[in-house]
């Protein structure tokens, strides 16, 4: 690769990583000597880079700096449409807004060839959208703002019940939406399908733990590995 094209990736090897890397492990990453990776981290810190770290402790990418626009590659575009086309089709309007948003965002600072390559992307999504009437965008609000939500829910056997419930995250399947959080009832996580909320109010009272916190600790309860970052499971 071109040493601008090395110089993102660098950029985006140390994107992924939230803790210090080694400088001999981004040279393998890179398949550079380490003369060279410490030169190009110089590059990089002299036009701007916040990277800090030293030689045999490791380096980090603080949290500021602002990438050129990247080149992507076929699979990467593919990725990118797909997944927007899918949340334009099946979220909410909020979200549906959001994608096509970004994906024009995106399009606006690609060069010629790639805008061309994204607008004639073959890779299409069915129309469906659910008939709930829950506002999801209620949820989304809660979990960001760590609020606990009082929900009149109805299971699958139409028993009713109202629930005190610290929500954390939401589940975005074909047909049906599903609220993981924390319920106050039951002492223990809980799963609610979106559509069976017939009424939700937002309290005032935030809940203890964070979203982050809940989800780790929901998955370590449901023997669901935790998720790596991306760059390190590429």
């Amino acid at each position: 690769m071109s040493r601008s094209e090395r110089l993102l990736t660098l950029l985006q090897l140390l994107r992924g990583h939230r803790y210090a890397i080694t400088g001999t492990a981004l040279a393998q990453e890179l398949g550079i000597s380490l003369r060279t990776l410490y030169r190009d981290i110089a590059t990089l810190q002299a036009q701007g880079a916040q990277i800090e770290g030293e030689a045999g402790i490791g380096y980090v990418l603080r949290p500021g700096f602002t990438l050129p626009p990247l080149m992507f590659s076929e699979e990467e575009l593919d990725a990118l449409v797909l997944g927007s086309r899918w949340v334009a089709e099946h979220a909410d309007h909020i979200l549906s807004a959001g994608a096509r948003s970004a994906l024009a965002k995106i399009e606006a600072v690609l060069p010629a060839e790639y805008r061309q390559q994204l607008q004639a992307n073959t890779l299409l999504i069915g129309s469906y959208r659910t008939s709930q009437s829950t506002d999801e965008t209620l949820l989304r609000g809660a979990i960001r703002q760590q609020r606990k939500v009082t929900l009149s829910y109805r299971d699958l056997k139409e028993a009713r019940s109202e629930r005190t419930v610290w929500p954390f995250a939401l589940g975005y399947f074909d047909k049906v939406r599903v609220l993981m959080a924390w319920c106050e009832l039951r002492q223990d996580f809980r799963h609610f399908r979106v559509d069976r909320i017939d009424h939700l109010q937002l309290e005032e009272s935030p809940y203890p733990r964070s979203p982050a916190l809940l989800l780790k600790e929901w998955r370590a309860s449901q023997q669901i590995p935790q998720p790596g970052f991306i760059a390190d499971r590429n």
